[in-house]
């Protein structure tokens, strides 16, 4: 039966063998076949084919803009272009489409790197005007800023870095434009409004889930390590809180679609308002505290301040949301204190504002 069986296993496998030597000959006949078939479709074609062809592959990158030359351009618009459109066909026009979204994180990087320099540089020189909104706290020195700058620049290029390769075909899809016309003033400035309300709401709400007992442990705590914000710890997160954050930023275009232009506007902008927020100083004269509902800087230093047990100021631009969900309650006997402690220091009753000073850090925040 051993034997028996040894046989038909031989013959079995010697069987097998010779079946797949008779169809690896039939691929290589056949491969052979449709290579002989496209080299003589290569050579046989026409130039015009040719050409069609290579346009064909050209949308296929994803080419930015469709014309040769400046005057196609123009053919194509039905005017002349403005200097802002030809500056924009001459970098843009050769470039893919993905590769223009890619820009994002360069210049998010170039943003992080140059606009909270100075305020760091107030910090460093230990200036005392502009005043800080938290004097007393400990200032960072230069090798502390660094390395917030370092963490925080390879948190951004490993995040947004891979959010931009893997996230360009949503771009497309919600019609993000890269093409001429550039938009008018009047339309980015409205869209910039919306981006802003749209990303203020859901921001609102995503901040207070990430003070919910969870999302504060595993996630926000590392925002929050920065009590006394500076400017270089605006973004500085958690990999997972960058990638969170990123949804209502991005909800806005997606809602009401742009032109890859204006979506970079829109993060620089963004970007700038988060470190302003953070950059722990009362700037006099600032032109921010013109905008009606904007909280700036005094606003959400308050909320770094109390940290885990904030139910305040949870608002990352405007502060209705705090208004009108009750979110600033705290807020408001903080500033009702410190104006009284500045009544009682004026009339020179320093004993009063001292008591009454220990009693708010006492209860800082207690109540919602």
């Amino acid at each position: 039966m051993s034997q028996t069986n040894q046989r038909w296993s031989s013959s079995t496998k010697s069987m097998d063998d010779g079946m797949l030597d008779v169809l690896l000959a039939g691929a290589g006949r056949a491969a052979e076949a449709l290579l002989h078939q496209s080299v003589s479709q290569s050579v046989s074609r026409k130039p015009n084919q040719a050409g069609i062809e290579e346009e064909e592959r050209g949308s296929l990158l994803s080419k930015m803009l469709p014309f040769s030359s400046a005057a196609e351009a123009e053919a194509a618009l039905g005017r002349g272009m403005t200097a802002a459109e030809s500056l924009w066909f001459s970098y843009s026009a050769s470039l893919p489409d993905h590769l223009l979204y890619c820009h994002n994180v360069a210049i998010l990087l170039i943003v992080y790197t140059i606009a909270p320099l100075p305020f760091a540089l107030l910090d460093i020189l230990r200036s005392p005007s502009p005043p800080k909104l938290q004097p007393r706290a400990p200032r960072l020195t230069p090798a502390q800023i660094l390395r917030c700058y370092l963490d925080t620049a390879r948190i951004l290029l490993l995040t947004v870095g891979a959010l931009s390769i893997f996230s360009f075909p949503v771009v497309r899809a919600v019609g993000i434009r890269t093409g001429l016309p550039l938009p008018s003033l009047g339309e980015v400035a409205l869209q910039m409004l919306v981006y802003f309300l749209i990303e203020d709401y859901l921001g609102y709400w995503i901040h207070r889930l990430l003070h919910t007992p969870w999302g504060y442990d595993y996630v926000h705590r590392v925002h929050h390590e920065y009590s006394a914000p500076v400017s270089y710890a605006a973004p500085y997160s958690h990999w997972a809180e960058v990638l969170i954050l990123g949804v209502p930023s991005f909800t806005g275009p997606a809602i009401v679609p742009c032109h890859i232009t204006t979506m970079w506007l829109w993060f620089v902008l963004r970007h700038v308002e988060a470190i302003e927020i953070h950059s722990g100083f009362d700037i006099p004269f600032n032109p921010t505290k013109l905008i009606p509902f904007y909280g700036g800087a005094e606003h959400h230093d308050y909320h770094h301040r109390v940290g885990q047990k904030s139910q305040s100021n949870f608002s990352s631009v405007f502060t209705f949301c705090d208004y009108l969900y009750g979110t600033d309650k705290g807020y408001k006997l903080h500033k009702a204190s410190l104006t009284k402690l500045k009544e009682m220091a004026a009339e020179n009753n320093l004993e009063q504002a001292a008591s009454l000073e220990q009693a708010r850090k006492n209860d800082f925040d207690k109540k919602p």
